[in-house]
Formats: C-alpha cells, sequence, structure tokens
C-alpha cells in the first residue's frame, strides 16, 4: 500500500505465506502458531519432540510437535491430535508401504476408519453424509494426515506423488463406523480389540464405489448386487485382489443379519461368487490385462481351461464396515491399492 509519496509495507499475510512456501494442500490452511501447536501438544499427553514415525517416501522426522503442526494447519482442535497421530504411526508401517501409495502412478490415498468411544466424544461422523463434508473432525484429521504425508514424508504431487488421476480424497478421508446400529462386531473388535478401545485402521483406498440395491429382500439377492459391483475393481479381470472395504449401510446391513448371516458368510459368498475361468481371464481377449504370464504358463491351454480364479486372495480381505445414515438401501465398496505384495490394512490403538 502507498501513504502519499512513501510507499509503507504490508502486513505479513500468514495465509498467503504459507501458500508461497508450500506447505498447504491447495486450500488456506490455518497459521500453525506457537500458541495454537503448544495447545495440541498439551491434549495429546506427550512430550513435543517425541517420535512418532519416519515417514516414507522421505522419512522425515514426525515428531509430536512436527504432527501437531500440520494439524493445526488442517484445522484441527487440540483434542483431535491423538488420533491424528495413531494415523500417522500406522501409516508408516511397513505393511501399508506408504512409499509406494505416495510414489505410484495409481490413486490411491490413505483412508482413516475410526473406531470406540472416541467417535462420539470427538463427534466423528459415522451417519448420514459418511464421505462427505460437513463434520470438522472427519475433514481436518484426514486433512491432517495428508498434509503430514506431503510435508514430512514429500509426497508433492507432480513431484514425488505421481499418480495419473488421484481422487478428492487425497484433500481428506476419514470416516467412523456407527456401531451403534451394527449387528455385527466392529471392524476393530473383529481385528482383536476390545469395544471399549480407541482405534483406528488404516487403508490405502481408492474413491468409493456407490452400490445402489433398493429391491433385494435377502441376503444372497443383495450381496449379488454388490458382487458385481466389486467385480470391476481396478479391472474385470484384476485376480488375487487384497484387502478392500465394503461398507454396508444399516439398511443394507439389517437385511443381511436378519437372514442370519455373519460377516464370515458375507466374506464367503462374495469369494465364491468373484470368481472367473481362466479363458475368461486371458490379457487382450475381450479387452484389457489379464493373468501375468508366470500364471499362464501354469495351464496347458489357457484360452479354454475353465478353472476358477479368484478376485480376492481370501475371504478375509473383503473388510465389512457398517456406516452411513439409517435410511437409504446403498452400500459403498472401497477398493484398496492391494496387489500382490502391496499395501495391507493396519490398526493402531489410539493413546
Amino acid at each position: 500500500m502507498t501513504h502519499g509519496t512513501r510507499a509503507v509495507d504490508a502486513p505479513i499475510d500468514a495465509i498467503e505465506e504459507l501458500f508461497e512456501r508450500g506447505v498447504t494442500d491447495g486450500l488456506p490452511v490455518v497459521p500453525p502458531t506457537r500458541e495454537r501447536v503448544a495447545r495440541a501438544v498439551e491434549a495429546s499427553g506427550r512430550a513435543a519432540d517425541e517420535l512418532v514415525a519416519l515417514v516414507p517416501p522421505n522419512y522425515g522426522r514426525a515428531t509430536v510437535e512436527k504432527v501437531a503442526v500440520n494439524a493445526v494447519m488442517a484445522g484441527c482442535r487440540p483434542e483431535y491430535l491423538p488420533v491424528v497421530l495413531a494415523a500417522v504411526d500406522a501409516v508408516c508401517d511397513d505393511a501399508f508401504d506408504l512409499h509406494g501409495v505416495s510414489a505410484t502412478t495409481n490413486a490411491p490415498a490413505p483412508l482413516i476408519v475410526v473406531n470406540g468411544p472416541i467417535r462420539r466424544t470427538l463427534d466423528i461422523n459415522c451417519g448420514a453424509g459418511l464421505f462427505g463434508p460437513g463434520w470438522r473432525a472427519n475433514a481436518t484429521i484426514g486433512r491432517a494426515l495428508r498434509l503430514v504425508c506431503v510435508n514430512l514424508g514429500g509426497a508433492r504431487p507432480g513431484v514425488v506423488s505421481m499418480s495419473t488421476l488421484a481422487h478428492p480424497g487425497r484433500y481428506t478421508y476419514c470416516i467412523g463406523e456407527h456401531e451403534e446400529e451394527n449387528p455385527w462386531d466392529s471392524l476393530a473388535v473383529e481385528h482383536g480389540f476390545a469395544p471399549t478401545d480407541d482405534t483406528v485402521a488404516l487403508l490405502a483406498a481408492d474413491a468409493p464405489i456407490t452400490v445402489y440395491d433398493q429391491r433385494s429382500r435377502t441376503a444372497a439377492d443383495l450381496l449379488a448386487t454388490v458382487a458385481g459391483s466389486m467385480a470391476v475393481i481396478e479391472h474385470h479381470k484384476m485376480t488375487h485382489w487384497g484387502d478392500t472395504l465394503l461398507v454396508m449401510s444399516p439398511e443394507h446391513a439389517a437385511i443381511v443379519a436378519g437372514d442370519g448371516w455373519s460377516k464370515a458368510d458375507v466374506r464367503r459368498f462374495l469369494f465364491e461368487r468373484l470368481q472367473r475361468p481362466v479363458h475368461e481371464l486371458v490379457p487382450g481377449h475381450n479387452g484389457g490385462d489379464g493373468l501375468p504370464e508366470h500364471v499362464l504358463k501354469k495351464f496347458a491351454d489357457p484360452a479354454h481351461d475353465t478353472t476358477l480364479i479368484p478376485k480376492f486372495r481370501a475371504p478375509e480381505h473383503i473388510k465389512v464396515v457398517v456406516a452411513g445414515g439409517t435410511a437409504g438401501r446403498f452400500s459403498a465398496v472401497v477398493p484398496g491399492w492391494t496387489f500382490s505384495k502391496g499395501s495391507n490394512l493396519v490398526f493402531r490403538r489410539i493413546r
């Protein structure tokens, strides 16, 4: 600005300065003042210099304080920091393969699934509009993890992160399980945690695929619809896939459980339904990729072989969660980035 004939320096715009430093996700961030960061660290109950993890692919040091800086920038309340810290710890587990997730030309983003009483304490959305906007906790916890991956891990889009398309979950991707409407054990309990434990589960995930079925009234009919949607994960000939999330709405879950089906029954039905004969999986025939050469060599005449090959490596890779609004017969398939030796679902207890 000018004052008479004398130039006067404008005050520094902290938000614009953070844009210029390249530490945002393309949206404005909250300036991480010392006071804000200190409040977040204090709420975590942990020392500021405690090392949480080394964040691939650059293996930046994610201390409690540095994670707090990114959580503040994301808009987190101080009490959200323990969830963010658990999520950072989980994505840095070798089983998650954040290095691969960050550098692949594919599209995955870390999806956070929260279980336990903390969902209600922090008002994490588990119901209507599950994957959408409107809940500060979901939006900012997921965003904080993404900022950590970029600012500490170096996963800068177009530089290290070379995803051809990516998807909106790379802004933020965080949900809670609607445990109160779940006719089965929660995802966390199913994996060995107590109902009173607060946990996060991290999946390197594509965008949700909505499954619409208003007419089915039996478990078998409904899951046949689900299987049809799951068949096209990655492409119609993809086989031996790993961890993938099936998010069933309360209405759909009630239909399946009402028929007396367990989660194991759901997984077994889908696994068996999602198998195709070798002759339909020959690359190039009827479009697209197919079985790799080292697999095709196991069959004398692949073009006519009827041996069934499964879509998933095992039924246990189909992870069932109940979430979303209580009105509406919809579900969603959230494919993982889980080709052979790819990423796996990782759990952490929230401290």
